[in-house]
């Protein structure tokens, strides 16, 4: 199940693709303004294709730490693909391109299969 540092921020949708994004600011390991405004278009482009299958949430590590480190990932930008509190897919980087799409769509028809 979810940490419990996760349930306020996960909204009651039967799939989440979990956007963890670095803090914005002027540091080496942060995203400057003009990266983050980048970063939302795509986000917002992906959230279009995945229409209501899937819902984008961003996460933004500094104001949610405790939710991108919950995850023990390899560092932001990452995301975390989950469905009824189980981890379906896990990358480093940011989610894009149409074959990223089809993936994603692909691990939710997957996990709905019955287990043999």
């Amino acid at each position: 199940m979810f940490p419990n540092v996760l349930r306020p921020l996960l909204p009651a949708h039967p799939a989440t693709l979990l956007v963890l994004l670095p803090t914005v600011g002027p540091g080496t390991q942060q995203e400057s303004q003009l990266g983050r405004t980048t970063t939302n278009l795509l986000l917002n482009a992906l959230q279009h294709r995945l229409g209501s299958a899937i819902h984008v949430l961003r996460v933004d590590e500094d104001s949610h730490q405790a939710v991108v480190h919950a995850f023990g990932g390899q560092g932001v930008p990452a995301f975390v693909l989950l469905r009824d509190g189980r981890e379906l897919y896990r990358q480093q980087g940011l989610p894009e391109g149409e074959p990223l799409v089809a993936l994603l769509l692909s691990k939710l028809e997957d996990a709905a299969l019955p287990a043999a």
